[in-house]
């Protein structure tokens, strides 16, 4: 009997199509993990991001900079590692 927890297209795949998928797995989980690293430097950085605001000269905010570049990485970084990791993985452990 089939195993139905598993998706439909990844039921009858070679040998070397579960390697790639795994392969694609274990970059989107890293693509997540860095994602959540720069996430949490942007938390870091919204300290110094504020005291950059109200401090600097007007167009001058480079902490604040840092801080959107920082936001946009971990979105990019998370969605992109989240797209590559789809799907159901082989073991779970719950």
């Amino acid at each position: 009997m089939a195993n139905l927890y598993i998706p439909e297209e990844e039921r009858n795949l070679s040998p070397a199509e579960i390697e790639a998928l795994d392969k694609r797995r274990q970059w989107g989980l890293t693509l997540q993990v860095i994602g959540g690293q720069f996430a949490f430097f942007a938390v870091l950085l919204t300290l110094w991001s504020g005291q950059d605001v109200t401090y600097s000269p007007p167009g001058i905010h480079p902490m604040f900079y840092y801080n959107i570049l920082a936001v946009v990485l971990a979105v990019v970084f998370g969605g992109w590692g989240t797209l590559l990791k789809r799907g159901r993985p082989e073991f779970q452990s719950w």
